[in-house]
């Protein structure tokens, strides 16, 4: 029984132990809001916790060691800021101008030294270089020669090592992001060692925000010409029944959707179906994410927030022949190119009873109301950008992203562009 006892009181005290509160400190307009707080899987966050602000305090007790990138949102001023977590407690002051963050006060020592770290390292790759060219045009005996000599030697010398014991995650951070990530040419890699340390790399790899660059980084090493056996010579060295081949699989099967390399997609997506061994949660949410609009499934229904030009209350609401859904943003430029062109043959789909819904992923509401003013269709938008529920409920990366669906609210098209919507609802 003592044995007992003292195994409990250990794993009680490993507990305790593990547990890190996130304190931020909010100013009178975000009092009373909710916040969500984000840690990091890959490139996805993974919603830890959902709080509200106490007399203009928010209070996140986060159960478990973690290290690595976290984010807080606000969902009802769609206000965000990321910073770390080194597995202690976190202390963040926020201020704010028209209900907009507009700086962050880090009070914890490690997200202070990693702010200054990252402002520090853009301000050498960035403003270093030109600063240099500049000194060439100045006597260094003069005033502003004198002056311009001590910034180069300030920014020249700010990378000061970190003791990796003190801050194991910025240290990380920062090793492996110069390491793999960074756009200097005298540091290129090989495969075989961006393989070696994806393999062999503690779990900061998924936390850290550096996984889908290093990724991208290995893709670019290996060429254009044999892009799936890069792929299949990594997932073969992880194995995909691990948790980190999965998540690798995963990450992959999105940056194909991203760059819109379809046939890799579908060839590692199968993979990914056909897994016979137990499926983590990061890859099942691709997996989900991606069946939810697959042509011949039923669209996912989606009830509107507040919608424009109709008095239904959700996509299953509209009824007609055909839908056509466009994801869209009016920051994007692509869109400004494709949605006249729809709306040009508005009348004529309208006439052979096709219902347009335009779902926006924008921030700003003027932008938006603006936009739409001279869109006819049916409007809506949750007005949270990628933080909104479309992209992973509809797995979207782009915009414009298109579907038709049937009046059955089935995918029957997942055109490209705004032509191919056309040419397939015989308008164009």
């Amino acid at each position: 029984m003592k044995k007992i006892l003292l195994l409990s009181a250990v794993l009680a005290a490993f507990s305790i132990q593990a547990q890190f509160t996130v304190t931020v400190q909010t100013p009178p307009e975000f009092n009373n809001q909710d916040a969500i707080l984000y840690s990091l899987n890959g490139s996805r966050d993974i919603i830890a916790s959902t709080e509200k602000a106490k007399n203009g305090v928010l209070t996140f007790k986060y159960p478990n060691a973690y290290s690595g990138m976290m984010k807080i949102y606000f969902p009802g001023s769609n206000n965000n800021f990321s910073f770390i977590s080194e597995n202690k407690n976190v202390n963040i002051k926020i201020e704010a101008t028209n209900s907009k963050i507009s700086n962050i006060i880090y009070q914890d020592e490690a997200n202070d030294l990693m702010s200054k770290q990252q402002e520090g390292s853009q301000k050498k790759e960035v403003i270093l270089p030109a600063l240099s060219q500049i000194k060439e045009y100045y006597k260094e005996n003069t005033e502003f020669g004198k002056a311009l000599k001590t910034e180069i030697d300030r920014l020249s010398g700010m990378a000061n090592p970190i003791d990796p014991a003190k801050h194991p995650f910025i240290s990380y951070y920062n090793t492996n992001y110069n390491k793999y990530v960074s756009n200097d040419p005298s540091k290129k890699v090989s495969q075989d060692d961006i393989i070696n340390f994806i393999d062999k790399s503690n779990d900061m790899l998924e936390s850290s925000s550096l996984l889908r660059p290093i990724l991208v980084a290995y893709l670019n090493a290996g060429g254009n010409a044999n892009v799936a056996g890069s792929v299949d010579k990594l997932l073969d060295r992880l194995k995909v029944e691990t948790p980190r081949g999965q998540t690798v699989l995963s990450e992959l099967i999105d940056i194909f959707d991203v760059y819109e390399m379809k046939d890799l997609k579908d060839k590692y997506l199968s993979l990914a179906k056909n897994l016979k061994c137990t499926i983590t949660d990061r890859l099942a949410s691709t997996l989900k994410s991606n069946a939810n609009v697959e042509k011949g499934a039923t669209f996912p229904n989606n009830k509107f927030q507040s919608p424009v030009n109709t008095t239904a209350k959700s996509i299953y609401d509209v009824k007609a022949d055909k839908k056509v859904i466009v994801f869209w943003s009016s920051t994007c430029s692509h869109c400004e190119n494709e949605l006249p062109k729809l709306l040009e043959k508005y009348n004529e789909l309208k006439a052979k009873n096709i219902q347009i819904i335009g779902l926006s992923l924008d921030t700003d509401k003027d932008s938006y109301s603006k936009k739409i003013a001279a869109f006819p269709w049916i409007n809506d938008s949750e007005l949270r950008g990628w933080n909104s529920s479309y992209t992973e409920n509809y797995n979207i990366h782009a915009t414009p992203t298109y579907f038709i669906l049937d009046a059955n609210n089935k995918i029957i098209n997942r055109p490209d562009h705004v032509g191919d919507v056309l040419e397939y609802l015989k308008v164009k």
